[in-house]
């Protein structure tokens, strides 16, 4: 596939039991078209990586509903009683970790850093079976880097090579996600031929596929422009 595609293009390529990031604080930033599209193609027993499982029905929550993620690492899940209901009952296996050492440890793996310490968490359930430095006279918890094979993620302006801006706080964990996973599908809510350096949060290195959040809105002469998705400069170690 072209770097610019279709949702249900994109999302067919995750397959069951999958390791997937998903960008959104709540519903700010949420990839929504690409989660609808995840829930539809009914994929199973996905690890969800997410800063928090949203509301019952509206995005990330719908996959908790639907019951397609088996494991879940995040940070709250207090919007979504139907989170709290399923790990309660034993149907999901859910990682509560706070929203710093989780953000953390996605930018660690993206930097290529071995993990991450922080005092967070010391002398609580968190630091159960976790290694604990001591360094001048304070105590860290070693946490470990996160990776994912994909991240959806979301974009307000995106160029055709991939290069994401974002307005206000819709960046969020959408670009720490977007360097630590093998394959980045970014929903953009707006593509255009190219974008202002200037306006680069997330340079499109990182970027392995582009859909519109209005579908068949693309730049023009985008399919004559548009790059291919076969060799990636994050993956060859660039």
């Amino acid at each position: 596939m072209a770097k610019l595609t279709t949702v249900k293009e994109a999302i067919s390529l995750i397959k069951d039991s999958a390791t997937v990031m998903v960008g959104g604080f709540l519903s700010c930033g949420a990839p929504d078209k690409l989660i609808e599209e995840l829930a539809a193609q009914n994929v199973k027993n996905l690890t969800m990586i997410s800063n928090d499982t949203s509301f019952p029905n509206v995005d990330k929550g719908k996959l908790i509903v639907n019951k397609q993620v088996k494991r879940l690492i995040t940070s709250h899940i207090g919007t979504n009683p139907e989170t709290g209901r399923q790990m309660a009952a034993g149907e999901l296996e859910v990682e509560l970790t706070p929203m710093g050492s989780l953000m953390e440890r996605i930018r660690a793996k993206g930097a290529g850093l071995g993990g991450v310490l922080t005092p967070t968490g010391i002398g609580t359930t968190i630091a159960d079976g976790k290694k604990v430095y001591e360094l001048d006279n304070k105590k860290y918890l070693f946490e470990k880097p996160i990776s994912a094979d994909f991240a959806l993620i979301y974009g307000t302006k995106v160029d055709k090579f991939g290069n994401i801006a974002y307005f206000g706080t819709t960046r969020n964990c959408n670009t720490v996600m977007a360097t630590a996973a093998d394959i980045v599908i970014v929903q953009a809510d707006e593509i255009v031929d190219c974008l202002d350096p200037n306006e680069v949060v997330v340079p499109g290195l990182f970027v392995d596929y582009i859909v519109s959040a209005k579908e068949g809105v693309l730049p023009e002469n985008a399919a004559e422009a548009s790059v291919s998705g076969g060799t990636n400069p994050k993956k060859a170690g660039v």
